[in-house]
């Protein structure tokens, strides 16, 4: 397999058959916090994005000189300072959503997806190959926080990005809003609907 050939697959494997939240099972707590509505699950995916892939390349060019008894030490400082980066803007520039995020920007630091990709894959490899990596798994994992948002706001609520969607006229005709979709146990249901329609189109995922 050539070096192009390789990137595409660290890049785009997590988006399917390597994804990190329905094949590894990883970041499963953010689907229950923040994809009531969609906006903020777009807003998670690209900050979870954003620290993973610039945590990556910031560890893979400190690996060489990191002691191996205080790696996790050095990762959870790079992560720490990543996340507040983040969190500062968007205090700045998305003052509501991160409101509606709360505290879950924060705990960022320690979701399992970004402290695995530093240990099984910075670690390891050079900054580029590194990058890629992140953003993959950042996509990856945002593109099932996306999916779960929007049929959650959807049929919870009617609306997408916080407007409505659904013609009135189905209202008059008696459609009403499914509220258990914005409670967490939906989210994973959704999530559970996601793994079974995945693995039914990728027969070599299934367990014998």
């Amino acid at each position: 397999m050539g070096l192009v050939s390789k990137n595409k697959e660290v890049l785009l494997g997590p988006l399917s058959k390597n994804n990190p939240v329905i094949i590894q099972m990883l970041g499963i707590c953010s689907a229950l916090a923040v994809t009531s509505k969609l906006e903020p699950a777009i807003v998670m995916a690209l900050s979870v994005t954003v620290v993973v892939a610039f945590a990556n390349v910031i560890i893979s060019l400190l690996r060489n000189t990191i002691p191996n008894r205080i790696r996790i030490i050095v990762q959870l400082v790079v992560v720490a300072a990543l996340v507040t980066i983040v969190s500062e803007v968007l205090k700045a520039f998305a003052y509501e959503v991160n409101k509606q995020l709360s505290v879950f920007v924060g705990l960022i630091i320690t979701n399992c997806i970004l402290m695995g990709r530093l240990e099984a894959f910075a670690l390891g490899n050079g900054p580029w190959k590194s990058f890629l990596d992140g953003i993959g798994n950042g996509l990856g994992y945002g593109l099932i926080l996306v999916i779960i948002g929007f049929f959650r706001e959807l049929l919870g609520s009617g609306t997408l990005l916080g407007y409505p969607v659904i013609p009135k006229v189905f209202y008059d005709w008696g459609y009403v809003n499914n509220g258990l979709m914005i409670l967490p146990p939906m989210a994973l249901i959704v999530v559970a609907v996601i793994i079974w329609a995945h693995r039914s189109r990728n027969k070599d995922l299934q367990e014998n």
